[in-house]
């Protein structure tokens, strides 16, 4: 069973808001894991931030005094957890002013591990392509334009200019990193951040290349072939390696991804592999029965219309639809058929309904 919340802070049930956040700050300063390097001081963190999220709140302090848990008699589960629900990043949730210090501990030790001043990988690119029903039955291949940035020809991605070399980063002293201490509630902290002199590069140009001004990358557009699959269906998306940004340093190219639309078709809809087509017969064709060509993605099928069709009768073509993306075989083209009634007769149209009537 879990400890009672103000036993966790020691605190207890009159005590205010103030009191319960001093008494938090106070304990989460001396259990905090980065702080305390003892056995279970994680876990007696997780605790004091479990019974802090409740009683911080008024609205959840209120049912856990009446209910003696935060979720009232169906149980707490939205508000147990430690840190779940909290956005570090943001506001750290319900810490007001801890947040940046939270801010530090997580986002700062996962940027403190990056690679800085070496080759940077280069960033992906989305690039939306709309094809028609048919180029997705058949399957397509597409010639696209796209702009992108490639190493500099000029300076062949140092970005010094032709003749000179970059030099180490005073700042950082070609370390791409430099040491930041931030004050915060909980005492003085050092956090590991990229240079700003240098933007993690480790090493300065005096001599900046005049075409891409230092950046060692510079814009152009090319021509990327993508191969559409037979059968793909608006949603998807097409990875090409590498025709996405070029890296710094040597790095390597990102990649590029296509996101596939495929544009609505006048007399077809689409669900899946399967077609849906809708036509209109007589009523003398309904009575009588006859043959009907219809479209299909293929070209025109014949489809039998046996005698005394019932309106709005789904007739099915097998394998008249699409390719399936990710298995063998087509879908199939359902016809829906309508009958159509005929507004004006002839007086001897009429004559022989009515004897068919009184037969």
């Amino acid at each position: 069973m879990a400890r009672d919340y103000y036993e966790v802070l020691g605190v207890n049930k009159q005590s205010s808001a103030d009191e319960i956040k001093k008494a938090y700050r106070n304990l989460a300063r001396k259990f905090h894991p980065d702080v305390n390097k003892e056995a279970g001081s994680a876990d007696k963190f997780k605790e004091l931030n479990e019974a802090y999220q409740v009683l911080s709140d008024p609205q959840k302090r209120s049912q856990y005094d009446y209910f003696g848990q935060a979720g009232g008699p169906q149980g707490a589960g939205g508000f147990g957890g430690g840190f779940e629900g909290f956005d570090f990043g943001g506001g750290a949730g319900n810490f007001g002013d801890l947040g940046d210090l939270f801010e530090m501990f997580f986002n700062g030790r996962q940027g403190a591990t990056r690679q800085h001043g070496g080759p940077q990988r280069g960033e992906d690119l989305r690039l939306d392509l709309r094809i028609t029903l048919v180029e997705a039955a058949k399957g397509v291949e597409k010639e696209l334009e796209v702009p992108h940035y490639v190493a500099c020809t000029t300076c062949k991605g140092s970005g010094a200019k032709p003749g000179t070399t970059p030099v180490k980063c005073a700042t950082c002293q070609g370390a791409g990193q430099v040491k930041k201490t931030q004050r915060t509630v909980l005492g003085s902290f050092a956090q590991i951040v990229t240079c700003p002199t240098c933007h993690g590069s480790g090493s300065s140009n005096a001599s900046p290349c005049p075409t891409c001004h230092g950046n060692g990358r510079e814009k152009k557009k090319h021509t990327v072939k993508v191969k559409v699959p037979a059968g793909i269906d608006s949603g998807y998306r097409l990875r090409v390696a590498g025709a996405g940004n070029a890296g710094t340093k040597g790095g390597s190219p990102g990649d590029l991804y296509v996101f596939i639309e495929v544009q609505p078709h006048p007399l077809f809809n689409r669900d899946g592999a399967n077609l849906y087509y809708r036509t209109e017969i007589t009523f003398l064709q309904a009575i009588l029965g006859d043959e009907l060509k219809v479209p299909t993605i293929d070209g025109e099928a014949t489809l039998k219309v046996p005698p005394g069709t019932q309106p709005n009768t789904n007739f099915r073509l097998k394998e008249k639809g699409l390719p399936q993306l990710q298995g063998k075989g087509k879908g199939d083209l359902y016809v829906l058929v309508e009958v159509k009634i005929p507004t004006k007769l002839s007086k001897g149209q009429e004559e022989l309904l009515r004897q068919y009537k009184n037969a």
